[in-house]
């Protein structure tokens, strides 16, 4: 796949150069404008860099969200994770402004982990593999340091009690026609693939029924998980729920050329696990926008706007908005060499996973303050 209109983006695959302009006009969202930043600046008191430089970028009712909240009305935020392997810097970036949105409205959040969606769908997984997988992804998201009060874990094979009787009046509601049309299913899809989006849409309403009284729910996830909201608000008011709200991310780039951090590259992608000598290999192989001498780089200079290298620091590692600017021009302008450029950010990097690491570790005994079960 060589150009933008051959990007492949479903649920459970992301292959080729994204036009993320092309998503917005194709699920049918809105790109976030100046009116999403002033309403979120004038109720948190700034803006998250990841939502004034366009990383969270299209959105479904995040004004109206932010509407309800300020006028009082109950809210509560909503993501998850496919637990198929260890996470990687791709997976956390939503999660680092779930966080974020949660420290500043003080809101609970209802973090589902999917684990038989991903049993379904690889028919090379165990029952004991994914929830092996579970519990280390559970230390990465726990290690960012989401409040355990208002952070409610949700295991769907351990907690369907909580979604099921959501899940078959959900289930109720939609056509087979109709689950096939928007997810893509097709003759050989096994039946659980074809039922499992109800478990993703229930938690949704889940607040609703656990607050009892009407609660507006926003999730921030990358733009691939669209087609499960678009089913949800489709059936929410029918069902007596509010819409959920949405707001979407690009997808963090893997270090090769095109395409997004994957756990099936190994080798473009970093891992919340891997070692220093990992991150540093991995980061000076990265592909980059620079030419192909020093000579000629500083000629010519390179192309931050093609380079994952940069990227990294303009979505995860330099929130200083000058400093970006800087380092975007001395390396338009060939002040900038590639080497030293990646080798700081592979410091960053090991700076930041180091002290992940050690954090990880000590919340081992600390999973079940999270789990929705010992709380409700």
């Amino acid at each position: 796949m060589d150009n933008k209109s051959d990007a492949k983006v479903t649920p459970w695959e992301v292959e080729g150069i994204v036009d993320y302009d092309k998503l917005i006009v194709e699920f049918g969202v809105k790109k976030v404008s100046t009116r999403e930043h002033y309403l979120t600046e004038s109720i948190t008191g700034e803006l998250h860099p990841l939502l004034k430089r366009g990383v969270f970028y299209a959105h479904r009712d995040y004004d109206v969200f932010l509407e309800k909240y300020e006028s009082g009305e109950s809210t509560a935020l909503y993501t998850g994770r496919g637990p198929s392997g260890y996470v990687h810097l791709g997976h956390i970036l939503p999660w680092i402004f779930t966080k974020w949105l949660q420290d500043k409205l003080n809101i609970d959040l209802f973090f589902e982990f999917t684990d038989d969606e991903k049993f379904l769908y690889h028919r090379e997984y165990t029952l004991d593999y994914v929830r092996n997988v579970t519990r280390e992804n559970i230390l990465d998201l726990i290690s960012l340091g989401f409040d355990p009060k208002r952070t409610h874990i949700i295991i769907d094979i351990e907690d369907i009690s909580y979604l099921y009787e959501l899940a078959v009046r959900i289930a109720k509601k939609i056509t087979f026609s109709t689950i096939k049309a928007v997810m893509g299913f097709t003759q050989s899809t096994n039946i659980g693939m074809i039922f499992y989006p109800t478990l993703q849409i229930a938690v949704c309403f889940l607040p609703t029924e656990l607050y009892g009284r009407q609660t507006y729910v926003l999730i921030p996830a990358a733009i691939d998980q669209d087609p499960y909201w678009r089913l949800a608000r489709d059936i929410a008011t029918s069902l007596g729920y509010p819409k959920p709200a949405q707001i979407h991310a690009k997808f963090l780039p893997g270090l090769g050329i095109g395409g997004k951090m994957s756990s099936s590259q190994p080798e473009t992608a970093i891992f919340m696990t891997d070692s220093p000598e990992d991150v540093k290999r991995k980061i000076m192989n990265a592909y980059t926008g620079g030419q192909p001498t020093a000579e000629l780089q500083r000629k010519l200079g390179g192309n931050p706007d093609i380079c994952p290298v940069f990227k990294y620091y303009e979505m995860m590692f330099e929130d200083d908005d000058k400093k970006l600017k800087e380092r975007y021009m001395d390396c338009r302008g060939g002040n900038l060499l590639c080497g030293p450029c990646k080798s700081e950010l592979a410091n960053r990097i090991i700076s930041f996973l180091e002290e992940h690491q050690k954090k990880r570790e000590s919340m081992r005994d600390k999973i079940d303050e999270y789990l929705l079960r010992n709380k409700f």
